[in-house]
């Protein structure tokens, strides 16, 4: 049954929800395919898996957010993405929920996911100033005005095209019912899909998070709906 499990959610292009796994598998509780499913996101990480380097584009979203009781509300969750270039293209991603979008918490994540020495541009938030000092090459581009709202994308595409894949993959795949405490698990889930998408086999997807699943230590259904506790990400 896992077997088959781990090999729907990696056939499908865009993964899967709890129900579909649950008819899928016939399954007669909906709790146990979501936290199956959940056990499966948290091997999509790779322990000490390698930093983003080169020329890397980073920028802040934010997310529609679900409240206790399943509904929407107009609070939004903000992450933080990391997107390599690969010519006019992307490259690798890194993606983490944050609280706010101070200098600590964004120059952490720089520091957690892309290696000194890369070159790193970002928008002019004062919040991204002193990357230098962490060893990093940095390049700043202030937007003036507010009237072109498509500015920022133009300048820094990469991100904001992950940005727009990500809300249409919530909204698409989960219908947008993530709640806070599981939003980094359904990040890494993206990440782990994007990072994959040209691979032509789906087997090996398979076997990647077979051999991924191995290497952490297991979770239990009250740590997950505690919200952890989560992989490190070097």
């Amino acid at each position: 049954m896992w077997f088959r499990a781990a090999w729907y959610v990696t056939s499908q292009k865009n993964g899967t929800s709890a129900a579909n796994i649950q008819r899928i598998l016939g399954l007669r509780s909906y709790q146990t395919a979501w936290t199956w499913l959940h056990k499966l996101r948290r091997a999509m990480v790779r322990p000490g898996r390698d930093k983003l380097h080169g020329r890397v584009e980073v920028d802040e979203t934010f997310v529609d957010r679900e409240d206790s009781q399943g509904l929407w509300v107009s609070q939004k969750m903000a992450v933080v993405i990391a997107a390599e270039e690969d010519g006019r293209g992307i490259g690798r991603i890194r993606l983490a929920r944050i609280d706010s979008p101070t200098k600590d918490v964004l120059h952490d994540f720089a520091l957690a996911m892309i290696a000194p020495g890369s070159f790193v541009h970002t928008d002019g938030r004062t919040a991204w100033k002193g990357l230098q000092r962490l060893g990093y090459r940095h390049k700043q581009t202030v937007l003036l005005g507010k009237k072109d709202k498509n500015a920022a994308s133009r300048l820094l595409p990469r991100v904001h095209r992950v940005a727009s894949l990500l809300k249409r993959w919530l909204l698409g795949t989960h219908q947008g019912a993530v709640a806070p405490a599981h939003l980094d698990y359904y990040l890494d889930e993206f990440t782990f899909r994007f990072n994959r998408r040209t691979s032509r086999s789906r087997g090996k997807l398979f076997y990647r998070l077979l051999q991924q699943a191995v290497e952490i230590p297991p979770t239990t259904y009250r740590q997950i709906i505690g919200g952890g506790p989560r992989q490190q990400n070097d």
